[in-house]
């Protein structure tokens, strides 16, 4: 299990591969992941940045309890979440999440309920730049889950 707050830019796609490689082979059959990466849009507004703000040591503690609960409601051999912080541009990963589990239902469903906990309990603080130089706080989080 691996849980990482980045002050800087990361490759979501690299740090999935070496952690992968620290992992003993043939020990999972299952790997899911997601990548969530900054929109240059929110609210119907254009936004040109974003500073992501956090608690340190409380945002962890939260992370980990989160990545804890999921261990306890599905058999997972192993997990990565990486969360970014910081001034952020449109394109750049802000979160990874992935999940090794011996079958792919466990990795999927522990996967969605890792990013969707993450969304709404996680102690992140968001603040928008809008292209039109006005700047506010993100008072909350697009919903996640959808009838669609």
């Amino acid at each position: 299990m691996a849980l990482e707050i980045c002050h800087h830019g990361f490759k979501p796609w690299q740090a999935l591969q070496a952690h992968q490689d620290r992992m003993q082979p043939g020990s999972f059959g299952a790997t899911a992941t997601f990548v969530g990466t900054m929109r240059d849009f929110n609210e119907g507004d254009g936004v040109q940045s974003m500073t992501l703000e956090h608690y340190p040591g409380m945002t962890e503690s939260q992370l980990q309890a989160i990545i804890d609960d999921a261990h306890q409601q599905w058999p997972l051999q192993d997990v990565l979440l990486i969360h970014r912080v910081g001034d952020i541009e449109p394109g750049e990963p802000i979160v990874l999440v992935a999940c090794w589990s011996a079958h792919r239902a466990a990795a999927f469903e522990a996967c969605r309920h890792l990013m969707e906990a993450l969304k709404s309990r996680a102690p992140f603080w968001k603040k928008e730049t809008l292209t039109n130089q006005s700047s506010r706080w993100v008072e909350k989080n697009t919903a996640g889950y959808s009838s669609h």
